[in-house]
């Protein structure tokens, strides 16, 4: 009777887990951070961002910021209208849907220097071959709503929940 508790709060514990599993990602590294000398186009490209992953901006608040901006925005390099500034130097931006997100840093020179990045958002695949880098709904997305500089955890709480739950009905 034990075993079959253990297999079975084990399975209910790999399902929950691998429901929740979101991905953290500190833009830039491994080899850099949001700063001059990292190039954003290929570190973005080199990942799958998916709903309710973050990605994290460390920096120095005295020399750089974050904007989200636009598309026109980035394009463009202005800093005129951001859909949200933050500029703790350990950003955490939580990417809670399927779109394009556009950030860039205000200081003036800096974007046209690099420091850029678009994050394409894109569903979960539920098979083993990569999601598509972007695809004709993403720039029909409407923006998203301003971020802040906290990080989420409520997939995780959410699934310690259910996992707690079964334990309890086990007991």
């Amino acid at each position: 009777m034990a075993a079959t508790r253990t297999i079975l709060l084990a399975v209910a514990a790999m399902a929950i887990l691998s429901t929740t599993s979101a991905a953290i990602y500190n833009v830039g590294e491994p080899g850099g951070a949001w700063d001059l000398s990292t190039n954003y186009g290929t570190w973005a490209s080199s990942r799958n961002f998916h709903p309710n992953d973050q990605i994290v901006f460390k920096y120095s608040p005295q020399a750089h910021d974050v904007l989200e901006v636009s598309k026109a925005d980035y394009d463009s390099c202005s800093a005129t209208s951001p859909i949200a500034t933050l500029n703790s130097g350990n950003d955490v931006v939580s990417l809670t849907a399927t779109g394009t997100r556009y950030f860039l840093c205000g200081y003036p020179g800096h974007c046209a220097g690099g420091m850029k990045v678009k994050i394409d958002v894109v569903p979960r695949s539920s098979s083993s071959s990569p999601a598509p880098s972007s695809g004709p709904s993403a720039s029909s997305a409407p923006p998203p709503a301003p971020v802040a500089a906290a990080t989420s955890m409520e997939a995780t709480g959410f699934g310690l929940t259910i996992l707690l739950a079964v334990a309890g009905l086990m007991a």
